[in-house]
Formats: structure tokens, sequence, C-alpha cells
């Protein structure tokens, strides 16, 4: 059995251009309606990442896309164009982990009330999000292991 790694458009890095997919391939238009597009401002620029929904009311992606307003936009086939299925919801709360330090980008995960945040999939199940690596998607790339954060994700989803 093979693990399949997909990386999807709505995995952007800093810098790459909204809806540049790198290091992976275009997916069938709407066949993984949990994927999720960020864009975040900051006091200096606007920054955008991806990010996954594990519930209905949440979605999960990297604490260095944390910002001072955070719009998702769920049902995204292509960000470049306005398509009906698509779902803008302004995030309420943000909750990286409370042990994430921004220095060495330990404990890279965060929650969203609304993909760099978006999910390495293997075998349909959702093993990690796209912490760092080089900006021009080139291996090594490095991922937060979401097993290690299941108890994290259950309380804070538990407390909101």
């Amino acid at each position: 059995m093979q693990p399949i790694l997909l990386l999807l458009a709505l995995l952007l890095l800093p810098r790459a251009d909204a809806g540049e997919i790198i290091g992976g391939h275009e997916a069938k238009p709407h066949s993984r309606p949990y994927m999720a597009y960020l864009m975040i401002w900051d006091q200096k620029s606007l920054k955008r990442c991806g990010g996954f929904l594990i519930r209905e009311d949440f979605v999960l992606t990297a604490a260095h896309c944390w910002g001072s307003s955070i719009n998702v936009t769920l049902g995204a086939h292509n960000i470049k164009e306005q398509e009906r299925t698509q779902q803008f919801i302004p995030v309420k709360t943000a909750m990286p982990h409370p042990a994430y330090n921004p220095e060495n980008i330990s404990n890279d995960i965060m929650l969203l009330q609304g993909d760099s945040g978006g999910p390495l999939v293997c075998n349909k199940v959702a093993q990690g999000i796209v912490s760092y690596g080089q900006n021009n998607g080139m291996p090594p790339r490095v991922y937060t292991k979401v097993s290690s954060f299941v108890h994290w994700i259950k309380k804070t989803m538990k407390r909101h």
C-alpha cells in the first residue's frame, strides 16, 4: 500500500501566488470539500494559507498563519474565480496552540470558528499540517504531526 501525498491548490506558502500548486497536482473540482483557503491580515500585509475542516465549525491550520483578521473560503476549486459554491466566513476566534513558539516553529498548529497550514493527506486521513520549508515547494518540507495534538484539539473544541 503506497501512501498518497496530495497537496492541493489551497496549500499556499507565504509569497506563493494564489492558486499555485506546489509539489502536487490539480484535484478534481470539489472532490476535497474539507479544504479551506485563508486570507490573513496582520499589521503589515496580507498572507495566504491553507487549512482544512475538522468539524463544521472548526478549521485546522498552522499557528504561523495567525493575523489580526482572518477570512476562510470554503467550497472553492479556483480561488481566482468567483464560484457559486464558495462560502466566505470571517473567523471569530483564532486559537494557536499555547506552546507555539515562532522562534523555532514548534507546536505550529491552530484552530479557527470561521491549509502553509494545509493538510498532508495519506490514505484519506490528515496526517500533517504544512509548517515550513523552502519557498519554492521543494523538499525538505516540515509538517506538524496532527496525531500528536489530538488531545489539545478535542479539548479546545469542547470549550468553544
